[in-house]
């Protein structure tokens, strides 16, 4: 009908739609076929027009309801700002929520100012505090101008929403659901400690299956599984706090690739039984959990040698001594 009337009537169709309107329903327009045709065109113009904002809101819908980011994104804004909906403040911090969940430093950010103003919720300025330095973390240059003004959210968890597991990151098919958020954390600092975000990844997921408040026999703690006496060594402060906890990983991840010249299983068996066992035994020590930690991990991570940072500290003597995997 649209093609028809673009065709039949052209230079009215866009541009006569009210006088047409107001036309067909005089009196005069019985004695005017064409003109009511004309109207019956505009008037299916008009319809589809108004049809088309509900069309592609449902079309939103749909593909946040499948988690798509930019679709989250984009229905929160009309809601926050009730285009062509009736305003709905809570609806549009859940779909923030949703799309921070999913990583979104934008997302992470609204939301932390949100926690922080208390827009139709409780303000919690910890929480905010907490989202805003994440975003920070992540990226986000306007966050990071927050910085001056806020505290760090010590103390503060995020919202439940955002402790949504992701089906997309997974390192085997038993391994558990990865939580995004922690995913994000790792991809933006391990390459600032020069170590591969694929074996840290690896690494959690045998360690504390992405829980970090995971506790071992051996009093192993939180994300990494730090020793208290590791922790202290590189100045971890809280070990169930998941940054802090992953930094000081990181940090002993670098040290032993600087000590085993990036021999990635000796790097794995030293963070498992301590870089003394290995040096004791020459390689992987004879252990039967060391052994199957080691090979868990390089299951999934496959690269045999990692580049590591000569300078950092002298090699152990034992790599004169044995024959590094290239």
């Amino acid at each position: 009908m649209r093609l028809i009337c673009a065709i039949k009537f052209p230079r009215f169709y866009t541009s006569e739609a009210p006088r047409l309107i107001k036309a067909c329903n005089s009196s005069n327009a019985q004695r005017l076929p064409a003109l009511r045709w004309m109207a019956l065109c505009v008037a299916v113009m008009y319809a589809s027009a108004a049809a088309q904002p509900a069309v592609e809101m449902a079309a939103l819908e749909a593909a946040a309801q499948r988690g798509d980011v930019p679709a989250l994104m984009t229905l929160a804004g009309i809601y926050e700002r009730g285009e062509n909906v009736e305003q709905d403040f809570a609806r549009s911090n859940a779909l923030y929520c949703k799309a921070a969940a999913r990583g979104n430093v934008d997302a992470i950010l609204k939301l932390g100012l949100i926690y922080a103003s208390g827009r139709e919720m409780m303000p919690n300025e910890g929480v905010g505090a907490l989202l805003i330095n994440k975003a920070a973390e992540l990226g986000s240059e306007r966050a990071k101008e927050l910085l001056a003004y806020i505290s760090r959210g010590v103390g503060s968890v995020v919202p439940e929403c955002m402790n949504e597991p992701i089906a997309n990151v997974v390192v085997s098919r038993s391994a558990p659901k990865v939580r995004k958020d922690i995913a994000l954390l790792v991809q933006y600092w391990a390459p600032q400690y020069s170590v591969d975000p694929e074996l840290v990844m690896a690494l959690i997921a045998v360690e504390s299956r992405f829980d970090a408040t995971a506790v071992s026999p051996k009093n192993a703690q939180g994300l990494m599984q730090l020793i208290p006496a590791t922790a202290a060594r590189f100045g971890v402060k809280n070990a169930f706090n998941p940054l802090d906890n992953l930094k000081g990983g990181l940090a002993y991840l670098r040290w032993l690739m600087a000590y085993f010249k990036g021999d990635v299983a000796l790097v794995l068996a030293a963070y498992n039984a301590g870089e003394e066992t290995v040096e004791r035994y020459r390689g992987v020590p004879p252990y039967r959990e060391t052994r199957d930690y080691v090979k868990q991990i390089t299951s999934v991570y496959r690269k045999p040698s990692h580049p590591y940072l000569a300078e950092l500290v002298t090699p152990s003597s034992i790599m004169n001594r044995i024959k590094r995997t290239e």
